[in-house]
């Protein structure tokens, strides 16, 4: 019996090294979504895709008190209304902005207390992190939130699990606008914005430079005139999410690829 201890420990650690992997493989297997060229077909669910005469306007990191009231001015001499996502940690900061965004109708959502790779934190940080951002977004902005998008759109199955317990619905992106590099434009993130633009798609922004290259907002906002007089031109209304979808507008439409 002696001379079996060796090898039935050897098969022991490897046997828990491959439970161990095949935890991490689950628990990070979402996270494919977050590849804007799997995305449509991995996950079509996750990508916005609503009414095909509607493009749903998203914006990400917010409320920054120096920058998100130029949004705010921009959209209302517009007349359009978006969804916000919202990190807990900015609505603490500024929590009149956040109360302002609800009593200018746009719709608030959740991005996270903090703005951290959610690979890279356990199942039970991740629920804790989901949940304090809904408390906190709903008391203090007297709305209570319903979508949930992760820092940097990766999920992990910790995640899904507490946005279903938590009754919120995750929701990422059918086109964004790189709008957080420092190269960014108002022409760059216009062109890489329409690129993928397609009626029932929804567009990820960023109203902040929080957690993006210093002043990157500006061509976020510089783009935005545009973004939406070309939405209009082709007939798309524009709005927040809870315009945008219906139960059976989960398919990616023609051309997303």
């Amino acid at each position: 019996m002696s001379g079996l201890i060796g090898p039935v420990t050897k098969a022991l650690a490897l046997s828990g090294t491959l439970a161990a992997g095949s935890l991490a493989v689950a628990h990070a297997a979402p996270a494919l979504s977050a590849l804007n060229a799997v995305r449509p077909w991995l996950t079509p669910e996750l990508c916005g895709f609503g009414d095909p005469d509607h493009v749903a306007l998203t914006f990400d990191d917010g409320p920054d008190p120096a920058s998100t009231p130029a949004f705010l001015r921009e959209l209302d001499r517009a007349g359009v209304r978006a969804t916000f996502f919202l990190l807990g940690r900015m609505l603490v900061r500024a929590p009149g902005l956040g109360r302002e965004l609800v009593a200018a109708g746009h719709e608030i959502a959740v991005h996270g207390y903090e703005h951290r790779c959610l690979l890279a934190r356990t199942p039970g940080a991740v629920r804790d992190d989901i949940a304090r951002a809904r408390d906190v977004i709903a008391e203090l902005t007297g709305s209570q939130p319903c979508w949930y998008r992760p820092p940097y759109g990766v999920l992990t199955a910790g995640a899904l699990a507490a946005a279903r317990e938590l009754e919120l619905t995750p929701m990422l992106w059918s086109t964004w606008g790189r709008d957080w590099t420092a190269t960014a434009s108002p022409d760059s993130v216009y062109r890489t914005v329409t690129r993928r633009l397609t009626g029932g798609g929804t567009v990820l922004l960023h109203d902040t430079d929080c957690t993006a290259a210093p002043g990157s907002w500006r061509s976020t906002l510089g783009a935005l005139p545009r973004l939406i007089d070309a939405c209009q031109t082709r007939g798309l209304r524009l709005g927040p999410l809870r315009e945008h979808r219906t139960a059976t507008a989960i398919t990616a439409p023609a051309g997303t690829a």
